[in-house]
């Protein structure tokens, strides 16, 4: 089995992948189309030279990899990927062969977690537009499935339980914790953002009050609210 899961940046996606990596029989991939966003765009994300050195630019490479035999023969495979790398040039044909999966989070705490590491952010960066349209496309030839990380916080073996339903595949209870200080699949990018989960053994307890937003912020988080109420109606 092949899971592509869908979503924005900040969103409890580093998590998430981590889970499924310690399932003994799941490979993991992370961002593989970070590279290829980063050319096409010429955006100046951080450690830009190292990613575009470190993955192939060409997404035609990367849809051929993604779509091919599982890395180390398992006999699962976890495809960590971010909504906004989907622009105009990289293909979609091969997302009819995995099964396709949105991890939603709430716009107020998204961009409340962006803006402390990169600022000035805009729509297109927090992934709430792009992830909403792919989730239509996927709707064409299959049924998406959409997960909330508050929900997955708030009851962790609960949610995993029915995502792995879901999709067809048993629960494992090796999902529930993983090994401190990261994983070989991540993405040269860790040590900027993934700090917080490289200390980690587990998912973080449930998510307080929304945190409070004024400004810009205050702003793109009601752009973002749409988008995200329409996913969130499907989420199981």
């Amino acid at each position: 089995m092949k899971i592509a899961m869908w979503s924005g940046p900040r969103n409890l996606s580093t998590a998430m992948m981590y889970a499924f990596a310690n399932r003994a029989d799941c490979a993991v991939v992370d961002e593989p189309f970070y590279a290829a966003y980063l050319a096409r765009t010429n955006l100046h994300h951080p450690m830009r030279d190292q990613i575009l050195a470190a993955q192939p630019q060409d997404p035609e490479i990367v849809a051929e990899a993604l779509s091919g035999p599982n890395p180390d023969g398992k006999d699962h495979y976890y495809q960590k990927h971010m909504t906004h790398h989907m622009v105009t040039g990289v293909p979609r044909d091969w997302m009819r062969d995995v099964v396709n999966v949105f991890l939603i989070r709430h716009p107020a705490r998204v961009v409340a977690s962006y803006t402390a590491r990169r600022e000035a952010p805009v729509l297109d960066d927090i992934g709430f537009r792009q992830q909403e349209a792919l989730c239509r496309e996927v709707l064409d030839f299959g049924e998406p499935i959409v997960i909330d990380s508050h929900d997955v916080r708030e009851h962790p073996r609960l949610m995993l339980e029915k995502l792995c339903e879901s999709i067809g595949l048993p629960f494992s209870e090796e999902m529930l914790t993983w090994p401190p200080g990261g994983h070989r699949s991540d993405g040269v990018w860790a040590p900027h953002w993934y700090g917080a989960v490289w200390n980690s053994t587990g998912f973080a307890g449930p998510e307080g009050p929304l945190p409070r937003l004024d400004g810009a912020a205050a702003q793109l988080a009601a752009q973002a609210m749409p988008f995200y109420e329409d996913l969130a109606a499907r989420k199981l």
